[in-house]
Protein backbone atom coordinates (compact mmCIF):
# COMPACT_ATOMS: atom_id res chain seq x y z
CA UNK A 1 0.00 0.00 0.00
CA UNK A 2 1.41 3.47 -0.27
CA UNK A 3 1.09 6.36 1.97
CA UNK A 4 1.74 9.94 1.95
CA UNK A 5 3.04 10.89 5.30
CA UNK A 6 3.76 14.89 6.39
CA UNK A 7 6.21 15.43 9.06
CA UNK A 8 7.67 19.01 9.80
CA UNK A 9 6.33 20.62 6.88
CA UNK A 10 7.98 17.42 4.32
CA UNK A 11 6.05 15.17 2.61
CA UNK A 12 7.41 11.72 2.33
CA UNK A 13 5.31 9.16 -0.27
CA UNK A 14 6.44 5.80 1.04
CA UNK A 15 5.16 2.60 0.07
CA UNK A 16 4.79 -0.83 2.52
CA UNK A 17 4.87 -4.54 1.78
CA UNK A 18 5.17 -7.06 4.26
CA UNK A 19 6.77 -5.56 7.20
CA UNK A 20 9.42 -3.41 5.14
CA UNK A 21 8.90 0.46 4.09
CA UNK A 22 10.03 1.80 0.95
CA UNK A 23 10.46 5.48 0.17
CA UNK A 24 9.21 6.61 -3.03
CA UNK A 25 9.02 10.34 -3.01
CA UNK A 26 10.01 13.18 -0.51
CA UNK A 27 9.19 17.14 -0.74
CA UNK A 28 8.18 19.90 1.03
CA UNK A 29 4.76 19.85 1.97
CA UNK A 30 2.59 23.03 0.73
CA UNK A 31 -0.60 24.14 2.93
CA UNK A 32 -3.65 23.90 0.43
CA UNK A 33 -4.90 27.43 -1.10
CA UNK A 34 -7.38 29.29 0.35
CA UNK A 35 -10.59 28.85 -0.86
CA UNK A 36 -12.33 31.65 -2.84
CA UNK A 37 -16.08 32.76 -1.64
CA UNK A 38 -18.45 33.24 -4.18
CA UNK A 39 -20.81 35.90 -2.14
CA UNK A 40 -19.49 39.39 -1.85
CA UNK A 41 -18.63 39.98 2.00
CA UNK A 42 -20.20 43.42 2.39
CA UNK A 43 -19.65 45.75 5.35
CA UNK A 44 -22.13 44.43 7.48
CA UNK A 45 -20.94 40.54 7.32
CA UNK A 46 -18.48 39.71 10.09
CA UNK A 47 -15.33 38.98 8.59
CA UNK A 48 -13.68 37.13 11.33
CA UNK A 49 -13.83 36.26 15.08
CA UNK A 50 -11.58 37.53 17.30
CA UNK A 51 -8.64 34.77 18.09
CA UNK A 52 -8.38 33.60 21.42
CA UNK A 53 -6.77 35.04 23.72
CA UNK A 54 -3.38 32.93 25.03
CA UNK A 55 -3.40 30.88 27.91
CA UNK A 56 -2.01 32.53 31.01
CA UNK A 57 1.43 31.56 31.89
CA UNK A 58 1.51 28.78 34.56
CA UNK A 59 3.53 28.94 38.02
CA UNK A 60 5.48 25.58 37.44
CA UNK A 61 7.01 23.98 41.06
CA UNK A 62 10.96 23.70 41.10
CA UNK A 63 11.88 20.02 39.88
CA UNK A 64 12.23 18.12 36.61
CA UNK A 65 9.64 18.99 34.03
CA UNK A 66 8.07 16.18 32.39
CA UNK A 67 7.01 17.84 28.61
CA UNK A 68 5.13 16.75 25.98
CA UNK A 69 7.32 14.60 23.14
CA UNK A 70 4.43 15.97 20.78
CA UNK A 71 1.20 17.90 20.17
CA UNK A 72 -1.19 15.70 20.96
CA UNK A 73 -4.95 15.40 23.30
CA UNK A 74 -4.24 14.10 26.63
CA UNK A 75 -6.41 10.93 27.26
CA UNK A 76 -5.61 10.21 31.04
CA UNK A 77 -3.46 11.59 33.53
CA UNK A 78 -2.29 8.82 35.94
CA UNK A 79 -0.64 10.62 39.14
CA UNK A 80 -1.57 13.41 41.74
CA UNK A 81 0.05 15.87 42.94
CA UNK A 82 2.26 14.09 45.96
CA UNK A 83 2.69 10.93 44.54
CA UNK A 84 6.11 9.31 44.40
CA UNK A 85 7.16 7.79 41.16
CA UNK A 86 9.53 5.59 40.04
CA UNK A 87 11.50 6.16 36.69
CA UNK A 88 9.68 4.63 34.07
CA UNK A 89 6.15 4.62 35.83
CA UNK A 90 3.16 5.41 34.01
CA UNK A 91 2.44 9.32 34.42
CA UNK A 92 0.08 11.06 31.08
CA UNK A 93 -1.83 8.94 28.22
CA UNK A 94 -1.00 11.41 25.44
CA UNK A 95 -2.78 10.55 22.29
CA UNK A 96 -0.99 11.89 18.87
CA UNK A 97 -1.93 10.96 15.62
CA UNK A 98 -4.68 7.99 16.53
CA UNK A 99 -2.21 6.42 19.14
CA UNK A 100 -1.73 6.35 22.35
CA UNK A 101 1.72 7.32 23.62
CA UNK A 102 2.51 6.86 27.27
CA UNK A 103 4.62 9.23 29.34
CA UNK A 104 7.13 7.92 31.39
CA UNK A 105 8.75 9.28 34.83
CA UNK A 106 12.43 9.94 33.76
CA UNK A 107 13.66 9.23 37.17
CA UNK A 108 12.29 8.95 40.57
CA UNK A 109 10.56 11.33 42.71
CA UNK A 110 7.54 13.01 43.90
CA UNK A 111 5.27 14.89 41.96
CA UNK A 112 5.70 18.44 42.69
CA UNK A 113 3.01 19.47 39.91
CA UNK A 114 0.52 18.41 37.74
CA UNK A 115 0.39 20.95 34.83
CA UNK A 116 -2.26 19.11 32.24
CA UNK A 117 -5.69 17.48 32.82
CA UNK A 118 -7.86 15.12 31.05
CA UNK A 119 -8.87 16.40 27.72
CA UNK A 120 -6.44 18.92 27.57
CA UNK A 121 -4.30 19.90 24.08
CA UNK A 122 -1.05 20.12 24.42
CA UNK A 123 1.95 20.68 21.82
CA UNK A 124 5.40 19.95 21.75
CA UNK A 125 7.46 20.90 24.83
CA UNK A 126 4.23 21.42 26.99
CA UNK A 127 5.08 20.90 30.42
CA UNK A 128 3.00 18.13 31.59
CA UNK A 129 3.88 17.12 35.29
CA UNK A 130 6.82 18.30 37.56
CA UNK A 131 8.76 15.57 39.59
CA UNK A 132 10.80 17.09 42.07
Amino acid sequence: MKYKVTLNGKTYEVEVEKGKAILLDEYEALAPAPAQSETPVSAATPVAAAAPAPAAPVNLAAGETVAAPMPGNILRVEVKQGDTVKSGQLLVILEAMKMENEIVAPKDGTVAQVVTSKGAVVDTGSPLVIIA
